[in-house]
């Protein structure tokens, strides 16, 4: 580890070090200055020496190395000089981005090279036997070589500047730009992984904040301008979320979002929050939970009505539009229908956790009410004047859905209007944080509850109706979606119903005439029956009716407009509360930036001070070195042969000195501080006393204004309704007058009707007889096709008859050539088993015959022995032979010499008996031919020679059978 005076000589030796080409060596010395313990005071040199240290570590990729100088260079300007680095790390950044752009745009195909699954992995497994493997590298490999490892560094640069920048109070911009640029970078090349992992990070950074509240620089998430930060850098990891469609990560999102809002009472801005609810409806309506997915479009629309004073009255029209059917798409029935405690549990929390999110208030204690459901949002919905901003298209479709009763042609009126509503859409003008909105989203939702609609009402109507006329009725799906949606309506008992199949009907169950489903089918029967009866036969006593009702109508609208009044004037009350608390929060903004600025010139002050009592400090203790070193000096001069005596005293007093000087400087930090205490003490008392008296002199004011304004609203509500009173008089009269005038013409609209009726009669009869004799064609056409169809059977069933006879005789015949086959193979086997037999006993005699021979050449004098079996007796020729050859082979016997020639004679005759034929078993001579080698039965070994020994095992049975 080399040393350096000062730091500017070791900023020379790494540009001389870089000028030679060992940029390892210089990027180590620059290391070494920079984390040792000599260089702490910061000075501008460092900040050059830092800026050289980051190019190298870029250079070369050296991560770690950036890392670790970067956290040192923190320690060193943390206290005096913060803004240095932030300039060292944005210059850090831009290298590492222009470098990792360079390779880029050097690589010729970047989908190819890009296409790694995790940044922060090693080389696959594949990549590394192709290396090994082949000599030379493709295109893709260079260039995954080539542009991977500058985006890891890249990355790693991201996560390196965010930890070092994650408690730090004064570059809480500098790490939201820092996120922000990694944000997009995951976006621009679709990182999905390194997105998640950035989030995380984030994350746990945050919860650090929450967990060690006690850190010195800690940022404090209670200030604005920190809380802002935090909230943008959160809205900008949803959007890039939902661009990636990581749906997971930005429900994650939403809820860090929502827990930030909730550690400051004060709400952010209308501008964060229209983002914040128009990502909510995406994340909602991707994961069908299309109640919370209304409820956040309601709070969208509410927001941007409230603030954007620049929405136009065509975008307007879409979002309102856009929350009445996203309600409408909501399920119209309870899915807790039958489940257990342990789902109900659950959903109550995961309810708690959704309405949370879109700020919805949520009685956690409730035990079966639900706060959140589908009637009390239509009911918001018409509350907040939301149904008159929205289309004439959606508003019949509503009334239709939601108002009417007709069970035979309600998915004949709502088609076309279904397909008006998939025409409207596009993109928003005045509403930056929406961009576009389409509504054709909606129709299969609109579909679906058209048929639960459809079967409700038929339900209520049919017990009964064949699967055909119900198919007519909901042109929408076909029978098997709608039978799907059927069996879930039935299961969270929102119908009852059944299918029969075998039958192609629907049965519907059975409802009481009291029910409460037929309870207003009967009030609304029995109004038309009263207007009927009244148009056929009117009242006696018309006039006193109609006054009793007039006297009635002019009350129930009087009690209306009473309401209507006092519900303005509640309005107008809470417009101005909110505009009171509007102002006070506005004074106490400004008080607090005052007292934020104060703090702030108090702080820049002290640490003025602190400063120059630092560089007093260090001129004291250089004057002390000094005057300990010329001390030194003159003991040293004095004592030459003990230095070492000397030094002992002098450290000790040198320690002393340093304490003394220690406890000066924190006696003085002290008297300093209790100063300002007790100067922040009288400023905050002086305040109090201040605030006080302002708010008794307000008292007296604001009840006089009140006064005041309670009587002119009196005033103007007996005059309004004086005005009201006599225009509903003038109404009745005009009323009257038009009844009278129509009254003339009721005898003309009885003519006509019956008339119309006559007119309908006849071509309902003309179109039944037209139906009649459709059918009996249709009839006959059955009979015939039922006819053909029968003859059609007869024919292939004989047919089939036919080819399964031939099957079965031919399988038959088969059977019995296998039979005969294996009854000839049998015959043949036993042959040849008879004929081996033979052989086995033939080469039995051979070998005793042979045997025989051999002893009778060792004893020639003795007589052979008569066999026993008569079977095994000598034959004929070879008895006489034996004999003829006894004589002279008994001659050496005697003692007699015999020459040589008489011996060899002897010999070849007896060769000669010994080769010729024997005759069979049977007693015939073999004069059969010999073979040649190939004989099946005999072999050449068979035939014995004179001494020597015959080799029986030459040939054998199991040879031949193989």
């Amino acid at each position: 580890m080399a040393t350096f005076a000062k730091p500017e000589n070791a900023l020379k030796r790494a540009e001389e070090l870089v000028n030679v080409g060992q940029k390892q060596a210089a990027l180590q010395a620059l290391h070494d200055l920079i984390t040792s313990k000599r260089y702490r005071a910061w000075q501008k040199s460092l900040e050059r020496i830092m800026f050289k240290y980051v190019e190298l570590c870029v250079d070369m990729r050296k991560g770690r190395f950036a890392k670790d100088g970067l956290i040192q260079y923190r320690i060193i300007c943390q206290q005096v000089n913060v803004s240095s680095l932030e300039e060292v790390i944005k210059h850090f950044m831009q290298l590492s981005t222009e470098r990792a752009e360079k390779a880029r745009t050097q690589a010729q195909a970047l989908e190819d090279a890009l296409d790694v699954e995790d940044l922060e992995a090693d080389k696959r497994p594949e990549d590394l036997m192709l290396s090994y493997v082949s000599g030379e590298k493709g295109k893709d490999r260079s260039d995954r070589e080539l542009v991977t490892p500058w985006f890891k560094f890249l990355w790693e640069t991201y996560r390196t500047v965010l930890e070092i920048l994650r408690n730090n109070s004064k570059l809480e911009s500098l790490y939201a730009m820092t996120a922000h640029r990694a944000f997009q970078f995951c976006k621009q090349y679709k990182r999905t992984t390194e997105f998640r992992r950035l989030c995380e990070i984030i994350r746990n950074h945050l919860a650090n904040l929450n967990k060690y509240r006690d850190q010195r620089d800690r940022p404090d998430l209670t200030a604005p301008e920190s809380l802002q930060l935090y909230l943008d850098t959160r809205i900008e990891q949803l959007k890039i979320a939902t661009d990636l469609k990581l749906w997971q990560e930005a429900f994650r999102s939403v809820e860090d979002i929502h827990g930030l809002m909730s550690m400051v009472k004060k709400s952010p801005k209308p501008s964060l929050m229209v983002v914040y609810y128009a990502k909510l409806t995406d994340i909602f309506w991707v994961s069908d939970s299309y109640l919370y997915h209304a409820y956040a479009w309601l709070k969208l629309f509410t927001l941007q009505k409230s603030y954007n004073k620049n929405l136009s009255q065509k975008d307007l029209q879409l979002i309102a539009s856009s929350v009445l059917l996203a309600a409408l798409s909501v399920a119209p029935y309870d899915q807790k229908h039958g489940a257990s405690h342990l789902e109900l549990e659950n959903e109550k929390e995961r309810n708690l956790r959704m309405t949370s999110l879109v700020n919805f208030t949520l009685d956690p204690k409730g035990e079966t009410k639900e706060v959140l459901s589908r009637a009390s949002l239509l009911a918001e919905l018409t509350n907040k004047g939301v149904m008159t901003c929205v289309s004439q298209e959606v508003k019949d479709i509503y009334h239709l859905l939601e108002n009417e009763f007709l069970p035979l042609d309600l998915a004949t009126r709502v088609e076309p209007l279904l397909a008006k509503i998939s025409k409207l859409g596009g993109k928003l003008s005045s509403a930056s944080s929406v961009p576009e909105v389409q509504l054709s989203k909606y129709n299969p939702a609109l579909e679906k509850l058209t048929t639960l609609r459809v079967l409700q009402q038929i339900s209520q109507v049919y017990q009964s109706i064949k699967i055909e006329s119900l198919l007519k009725m909901i042109p929408f799906f076909d029978f098997s979606v709608t039978e799907k949606i059927s069996v879930d309506a039935v299961k969270y008992n929102f119908l009852a119903m059944k299918v029969d199949h075998l039958k192609g009907a629907v049965l519907f169950g059975n409802v009481d005439i009291e029910s409460e489903k037929l309870s207003d089918h009967l009030s609304i029967l029995a109004d038309s029956l009263s207007k009927a009866k009244n148009l056929i036969s009117p009242p006696i006593r018309k006039a006193s009716k109609l006054g009793i009702g007039y006297d009635l109508a002019e009350i129930v609208d009087k009690e209306h407009k009473r309401l209507l009044a006092r519900k303005s004037i509640i309005e107008k009350r809470k417009e101005e509360h909110e505009r009171q608390m509007l102002e006070m929060e506005r004074q106490e903004e400004s008080k607090r930036l005052k007292l934020q600025k104060v703090t702030e010139e108090a702080e820049q002050k002290r640490l003025a001070e602190e400063y120059i009592l630092r560089e007093q400090q260090r001129i004291r203790r250089e004057i002390e070195e000094r005057e300990l070193q010329e001390a030194q000096a003159m003991l040293l001069e004095t004592q030459k042969g003990a230095k070492k005596k000397g030094k002992k005293p002098l450290l000790e007093g040198e320690k002393v000195t340093k304490q003394t000087l220690i406890e000066m400087a924190l006696s003085e930090q002290l008297k300093e501080r209790q100063e300002l205490e007790k100067k922040l003490q009288k400023l905050a008392k002086t305040m109090d006393y201040m605030e006080r008296a302002k708010r008794e002199e307000e008292a007296q004011l604001i009840e006089q204004a009140f006064q005041q304004r309670l009587v002119e609203e009196k005033l103007l509500h007996e005059r309004e309704q004086l005005k009201e009173i006599e225009l509903s008089r003038q109404h009745h009269a005009g009323d009257l007058q038009e009844k009278n005038r129509l009254a003339r013409m009721l005898e003309c609209k009885e003519i006509f009707q019956h008339k119309v009726v006559i007119r309908r009669e006849t071509e309902h009869n003309q179109l039944k007889k037209e139906r009649d004799d459709k059918i009996n064609q249709i009839v006959t056409m059955r009979k015939r096709d039922r006819e053909i169809k029968r003859k059609l059977l007869y024919y292939l069933k004989s047919e089939e008859d036919r080819m399964t006879r031939q099957q079965e005789e031919e399988e038959a015949r088969k059977r019995e050539e296998e039979e005969r086959r294996k009854k000839e193979d049998a015959e043949r086997k036993a042959k040849l088993d008879a004929i081996a037999e033979r052989q086995r006993q033939r080469e039995k005699e051979l070998e005793e015959k042979e045997r025989l021979r051999r002893e009778a050449l060792r004893k020639p004098t003795e007589p052979l022995p008569q066999p026993t079996d008569p079977a095994s007796a000598p034959e004929p020729a070879r008895v006489v032979a034996a004999e003829a050859a006894a004589p002279a082979s008994a001659a050496p016997a005697t003692g007699r010499y015999v020459p040589r020639f008489i011996r060899e004679k002897s010999e070849g005759q007896r060769a000669a008996a010994a080769a010729s034929p024997e005759p069979d078993r049977w007693g015939r001579k073999d004069d059969r031919p010999p073979q040649s080698g190939g004989d099946k039965w005999t072999s050449e070994n068979r035939r014995p020679s004179f001494g020597g020994s015959r080799n029986s095992s030459s040939s054998s049975w199991s040879r031949t059978r193989s």
